[in-house]
C-alpha cells in the first residue's frame, strides 16, 4: 500500500498517466456565431488576469471575425473544472494544464508565448525571508516540519511539481505532509505569505516574482531566493480541434504577428504585452512542444513509486508498468500532427 506521506502526490500525477481517456469522445463542432470561449489562467487575480487580456482578446475577435469571451478564475482547479466541462475553447495554460487539455480535452497548442529576457523557459524558485532563522536551505531540508509552507497548487507546474520532483523528494521529503501547515494559492499569494510573515518559504518562479517586484517593491525588499530549478518551458496557447484548421491557422497567425509591427499599432501591443507577464509575443508551436511538461510529470510519478512503501515487489513493478504504457501513450498523442 502507498504511504499516505506519498498518496496524494503520486494520485495526482498517476490519474494522468495511467488510465487516460486519450480517445476522448469527439464534441459537436462550434457554431459558427458562437462565441470563442478563452480561459486564463490566473496569475494574480481574476480581474487583474481577466483586464490584462482584454485588448489582445479584442482584436482577436477582429482578427477571426468571431466574437471572444473571457473566461477568468481564481484558481488552476477551476480552469481544469471548465474545461473538463468543455466550457472553454481556447486556453492560455502552463505546460501541465495544456499537456491535459491536449491528451484528454481534445486541445491543441497553436502557439507558445516568448518572453523579454529571450529564455526558452523560465525556473521554479522557493523563496523565503531575509530575516533569520527561517532564512536557510540546510535548516530547511534538515528540519521541513518547523517550517510553514506556501506553495501552488497540484497542477502549477512550479509552484508544486517541479520543486516536488527537482528538490523535496530527492531529499526524501513529501511537501504535503512534511510541512507544519501550507497555504494554497497563486505565485502572488505566496509570496505575500512569506512577506508578511504568514508563511516561512514559498514556491515561486522567475516570471512572476519579477511581476511581485514590480508590484509589490516593499515586500520583495524582504525576500531571498533559496532555490533555482532547471529551466521550464514557457506556457502555451490551446484550441479545440472542434475548430476548423483554417479557424486555427488564423489564430496562429494573429498570436505570432501580435506586436511585431512597426509604428503606433506595434507600440500599443508592446504594451498589452508587456503587461501579460512581460512577454515578448508568441511563436508558432504545436503540440510536440509539451514533451517536456510529460517527461517532468513521467519522472514525478515514477519518482513517487520508487520512494513510496509497498506491499511486495509485484505491486510496485505493476504501478511502474503502468506509468511506462501511459507515458508511451501520452508521448503518441504529442508526436500527433494531424490537423
Amino acid at each position: 500500500m502507498v504511504s499516505m506521506a506519498r498518496r496524494g502526490a503520486a494520485a495526482a500525477i498517476l490519474a494522468l498517466l495511467a488510465g487516460l481517456p486519450l480517445a476522448a469522445v469527439a464534441q459537436p463542432a462550434p457554431q459558427p456565431d458562437a462565441p470563442v470561449r478563452f480561459g486564463i489562467l490566473p496569475l494574480g487575480g481574476a480581474f487583474e488576469s481577466r483586464s490584462d487580456w482584454d485588448p489582445l482578446l479584442a482584436e482577436l475577435s477582429r482578427a477571426i471575425d468571431r466574437p471572444v469571451s473571457v473566461l477568468s478564475v481564481n484558481s488552476y482547479e477551476a480552469l481544469e473544472q471548465a474545461i473538463r466541462r468543455d466550457e472553454v475553447d481556447m486556453a492560455f495554460l502552463s505546460g501541465k494544464m495544456a499537456l491535459d487539455a491536449v491528451t484528454q480535452r481534445r486541445m491543441k497548442v497553436v502557439a507558445q508565448v516568448v518572453r523579454h529576457d529571450g529564455l526558452p523557459g523560465y525556473r521554479a524558485l522557493l523563496l523565503a525571508r531575509k530575516a533569520s532563522p527561517f532564512n536557510s536551505m540546510k535548516s530547511l531540508l534538515a528540519e521541513p516540519e518547523r517550517w510553514r509552507l506556501a506553495r501552488g497548487e497540484r497542477q502549477s507546474v512550479s509552484g508544486f511539481i517541479v520543486p516536488q520532483l527537482q528538490l523535496f523528494l530527492p531529499n526524501h521529503i513529501a511537501m504535503e505532509t512534511r510541512f507544519l501547515s501550507e497555504i494554497v494559492g497563486t505565485h502572488q499569494t505566496t509570496a505575500l505569505a512569506v512577506a508578511n510573515n504568514e508563511a516561512d518559504v514559498a514556491t515561486n518562479n522567475t516570471a512572476d516574482f519579477e511581476r511581485f517586484k514590480l508590484r509589490f517593491p516593499a515586500e520583495a525588499q524582504r525576500l531571498l531566493v533559496l532555490w533555482e530549478s532547471e529551466l521550464i518551458p514557457h506556457a502555451q496557447i490551446v484550441v479545440r480541434r472542434e475548430y476548423s484548421p483554417e479557424l486555427r491557422s488564423r489564430v496562429q497567425a494573429f498570436l505570432v504577428g501580435y506586436g511585431r509591427a512597426k509604428g503606433p499599432k506595434g507600440d500599443a501591443e508592446r504594451v498589452v504585452l508587456k503587461s501579460l507577464h512581460d512577454l515578448a509575443g508568441f511563436v508558432a508551436a504545436d503540440n510536440s512542444s509539451l514533451q517536456p511538461a510529460a517527461k517532468l510529470a513521467y519522472q514525478l510519478a515514477k519518482q513517487n513509486a520508487m520512494s513510496a512503501q509497498w506491499v511486495n515487489d509485484a505491486a510496485r513493478q505493476a504501478r511502474l508498468s503502468r506509468i511506462e504504457s501511459g507515458y508511451a501513450e501520452q508521448t503518441a498523442v504529442l508526436r500527433d500532427l494531424s490537423p
